[in-house]
C-alpha cells in the first residue's frame, strides 16, 4: 500500500505563507465595494480611448458650452501634443448647419473649456459634420391632468408660505407627486 504523499493545493508548503495571509485584507478579491469607486476605472478604459482622459468632458458637456450649442455638438476626440497635457485638438462632432456657428463661436468655445479643465488644455478646435452619437432618450409617460380637488389640497398645504420661486417650485413638485399617484404606472 502506498501513502499519498502530495500535499493539498491549498495548504502551504514548508516557509510559505497561506494565499490569505499573503493577501492584505482591504485587497480581497470579490470583495464588495461602492459602484462610485469602481467606474473611474472601468470607463477609463473606453473613454480613454477616444482621448478623454477627463470624463468630465463629456458628461458636462451641455453645461460647459451651453444647452443650445451641445444640441447640435458633441465631443468626439481629444488629442494633445506628444508627451504634454496641454495646447490640445479637440475634434467636435457636429450637425449640418451647425459647423458653421461653432467656426463662428470658436474662440469662446475654447475658452469655455479651458475654463473647465482650469488650465490651457484646448488650443484648437476640429469640426466634423457627421450624425451624433446620442444615448436613447427615456420614454416620457403622460400623466392624467390633475383634479381642481388635488390642485386646492396642494394649495392649502403652501398657504402658510409666501409667493416666491421657493413656492411655485413647491407647487409644482406637490402637484407632480399627486399626479404620480394617481396614474396607473405610478401605483
Amino acid at each position: 500500500m502506498t501513502t499519498n504523499t502530495k500535499k493539498p493545493a491549498d495548504q502551504p508548503g514548508p516557509g510559505q505563507k497561506s494565499k490569505a495571509a499573503a493577501e492584505p485584507a482591504g485587497e480581497r478579491r470579490g470583495a464588495m465595494a461602492a459602484l462610485a469607486v469602481n467606474v473611474p476605472a472601468v470607463t477609463r478604459a473606453a473613454i480613454g480611448s477616444r482621448g478623454f482622459a477627463e470624463a468630465g468632458l463629456i458628461t458636462h458637456w451641455a453645461e460647459i458650452i451651453g444647452p443650445e450649442l451641445a444640441r447640435g455638438c458633441q465631443p468626439d476626440k481629444l488629442r494633445f501634443p506628444k508627451g504634454e497635457r496641454s495646447g490640445g485638438t479637440l475634434t467636435l462632432r457636429c450637425i449640418g448647419a451647425m459647423a458653421l456657428e461653432l467656426q463662428h463661436q470658436t474662440p469662446l468655445l475654447i475658452e469655455r473649456i479651458n475654463s473647465y479643465f482650469g488650465y490651457r488644455a484646448i488650443a484648437q478646435l476640429r469640426l466634423i459634420q457627421g450624425s451624433l452619437r446620442r444615448q436613447p432618450q427615456r420614454r416620457v409617460t403622460k400623466l392624467p391632468p390633475l383634479a381642481p380637488i388635488d390642485r386646492a389640497a396642494t394649495e392649502a398645504k403652501l398657504s402658510a408660505l409666501p409667493e416666491s420661486d421657493i413656492k411655485d417650485a413647491l407647487r409644482r413638485l406637490g402637484d407632480a407627486i399627486r399626479q404620480r399617484a394617481k396614474s396607473p404606472a405610478g401605483r
